[in-house]
């Protein structure tokens, strides 16, 4: 099988392999023509690499684009399990907006930006004058019910099934579960319905590289996001190759037609 990576660092140790800058892309048709699936392209080269090039892709084309910020992960989620969703409005920026979300959400309430990771631009907002502040440096309102948490759960789908779950628990005081904010990693009693729901909805939505974030609350596992790339922390406590499994997967996936 021969393989063209746009990201070297995801797919370090697997055979048959050759780099492709991203923007040189359209420079080296000829080592994509040849191979028999590129991985990990960005967002810009979906459309081209599939419509264009024909290509197999890996994630695939689902998760790349339903991946590519909050807003569609969202809504791709209010598809095929609304109910697994907090409360959650997506608006743009005007006053009627500012309004709505003003009357519609109690404090504390959450707001995000539509693109950000490791717990960057998600803020909680308890008073009029932050959420100001966050409309004024956001065109478009991402904004969700709060729930009253301490630690969430980090549930890695692969392939086609969840390779790793795990609690983030947040010891430092702050509304953020993130690793990259502090929080610690344990492998206990991660609850069976978090882990059935992230595999029916991945194979819902036709996702085959996520980390799929879940809450409990009220005795229900809620999303918060999925991100198709995620943190290996992880992976690294538990001795896991992601690597090796995304190349056994495109292995069976991609075999030769006898």
């Amino acid at each position: 099988m021969n393989i063209v990576t746009f990201n070297p660092f995801r797919t370090i140790g697997m055979p048959n392999i050759k780099y492709v800058k991203p923007e040189h892309m359209f420079e080296e048709r000829e080592k994509i023509a040849e191979a028999d699936i590129c991985l990990f392209p960005e967002n810009w080269q979906v459309n081209a690499l599939v419509y264009g090039m024909k290509k197999n892709i890996f994630p695939s084309i689902q998760s790349v684009q339903l991946g590519f910020n909050k807003i569609e992960v969202t809504r791709a989620l209010w598809s095929v399990c609304p109910e697994h969703v907090p409360k959650t409005e997506i608006l743009g920026r005007n006053d009627a907006n500012i309004n709505k979300v003003l009357a519609t959400f109690p404090y504390p309430f959450v707001a995000k930006e539509i693109r950000s990771s490791m717990g960057k631009g998600v803020f909680l907002i308890e008073n009029q004058q932050q959420f100001y502040e966050y409309a004024e440096n956001n065109p478009y309102f991402y904004v969700q019910e709060y729930l009253p948490i301490d630690k969430d759960i980090r549930i890695c789908f692969v392939g086609d099934k969840v390779i790793s779950s795990y609690w983030r628990i947040n010891e430092r005081n702050t509304f953020r579960n993130n690793v990259a904010q502090g929080a610690r990693i344990s492998f206990d009693d991660v609850p069976q319905e978090a882990i059935t729901l992230v595999e029916k909805t991945a194979k819902a939505l036709g996702i085959n590289h996520a980390g799929f974030d879940v809450v409990i609350a009220g005795g229900k596992p809620y999303f918060l996001e999925f991100n198709i790339l995620f943190g290996n922390q992880g992976f690294q406590q538990q001795g896991i190759s992601v690597e090796k499994i995304i190349y056994s997967y495109l292995q069976e996936m991609y075999k030769p037609t006898p």
